[in-house]
């Protein structure tokens, strides 16, 4: 087990990129219909930058961001479980207490404000790496890779169901009924005018009440659908920031050269067949099987060397520069990585939904960065202003208050 400890700035830093990383990524599905996260095709003919926007957050974004937060969330565990157990608490049931609130607080994020909540199956994904706690390093690893392994053929079934569909709806003779399923299906992955897509995009440009109440019918249903193809994921992200911190990796032991070895290594690894999806998913003009294959399922494996290769990065980076202004505010923003995670989708819900500036369906995915680079200065701005002042952010202090049962300190020591 590691060593309880106070801040660790590596972790800090990590979760500040992460948090800012996961806007980028996400913005397009605050601004545009659902669909247009897996297709940009959803919003409207593309232009050059569109396309370059798509291919940026592809290559780059896509998935590392959710890794590398879950890789930090199960190292974040160990600590909590060591913390409280060098305090003679029990840490197993102070985690399972946290993940409760933590569902809870997914929860009410999910039906009050965005479908695209990652919360409550963090909460989930981490109560199954409770069981591996006290494994060794290598052997995490293992079952980390495991989980990797059942993700990726649990996806590739759906593919190849959606293209053995496609082939016995294109079949001479083919039932009307079967043709007719598989355009329903796949119409609102290509077609912006598709009826599903234009009535999103109504919901989403009405008022508060009607986007809660659209969010009620799609529960539980539309985040089961979610949660079976980010469960997994997730728990091996977990099982593998574990690993990474009992071997020193995350908490910055490693030298320089070692971190840049992994780097240059990881994105030799992944960024070349990233390369190579993204150009056959343009090539194709956007069709849906590509796109959506290629979101889903193809870069899957590819996105695990790439988040590791992020987090060996972003502390090489860390230990052979000397230490900035901007590192601080990276680590603030970090420090307080579940308020802005929740803070982004007030403020970007409040940009693009009906109840707010009404932007939602309007906005070119070449404009997005506008708003990502945006949210990144409020980000790194409030998080300084607010650390000042208060020891941890507003929604920390929240859950670690709920979580303990009594009111938590939150005011600095003047």
């Amino acid at each position: 087990m590691t060593a309880p400890s106070s801040r660790i700035l590596s972790m800090d830093v990590l979760r500040g990129v992460g948090v800012m990383g996961i806007l980028w990524m996400n913005i397009t599905a605050f601004a545009q219909p659902q669909p247009a996260y897996f297709n940009p095709a959803v919003a409207g003919p593309l232009s050059g930058g569109d396309i370059a926007f798509w291919a940026v957050s592809f290559l780059l974004f896509d998935g590392k961001m959710r890794g590398l937060f879950a890789l930090l969330f199960g190292a974040s565990m160990l600590l909590l479980i060591d913390r409280e157990e060098m305090r003679g608490r029990d840490g197993r049931r102070a985690q399972i207490v946290r993940a409760g609130w933590l569902f809870a607080f997914g929860l009410a994020h999910y039906l009050l404000l965005w479908w695209g909540d990652i919360l409550m199956t963090y909460a989930i994904a981490g109560l199954a790496a409770l069981l591996f706690v006290r494994r060794e390093p290598l052997s995490l690893v293992k079952w980390a890779f495991l989980f990797f392994l059942l993700h990726f053929l649990l996806c590739t079934t759906f593919l190849a169901s959606l293209y053995a569909w496609s082939h016995a709806a294109a079949a001479p003779g083919a039932a009307a009924d079967i043709r007719e399923g598989f355009v329903q299906f796949t119409a609102p992955y290509a077609d912006p005018q598709s009826s599903a897509v234009q009535a999103e995009i109504a919901t989403y440009r009405s008022g508060f009440d009607e986007i809660v109440r659209h969010h009620l019918a799609g529960y539980p249903g539309q985040w089961i659908w979610s949660f079976l193809f980010t469960a997994l994921e997730s728990l091996g992200f977990m099982l593998l920031g574990m690993a990474m911190l009992k071997a020193g990796f995350l908490t910055g032991r490693w030298s320089a050269e070692q971190y840049w070895r992994t780097a240059r290594h990881c994105f030799l690894i992944g960024l070349p067949p990233m390369a190579a999806l993204a150009l056959w998913v343009i090539l194709s003009r956007f069709a849906v099987l590509p796109a959506l294959g290629s979101m889903m399922t193809w870069s899957f494996p590819f996105r695990i060397p790439l988040t590791v290769g992020w987090v060996a990065l972003i502390l090489w980076l860390l230990i052979s520069r000397e230490q900035s202004g901007t590192t601080a505010a990276i680590a603030a923003a970090g420090r307080m990585a579940f308020s802005n995670y929740l803070g982004t989708t007030l403020a970007m819900t409040a940009i693009f939904y009906g109840w707010g500036l009404g932007l939602f369906g309007q906005v070119r995915p070449a404009v997005l960065p506008l708003f990502v680079l945006g949210g990144w200065a409020v980000m790194l701005l409030w998080s300084s202003f607010w650390l000042k002042r208060f020891a941890s952010g507003p929604l920390e202090w929240l859950w670690r208050s709920l979580a303990s049962g009594k009111m938590q300190k939150i005011r600095r020591n003047i």
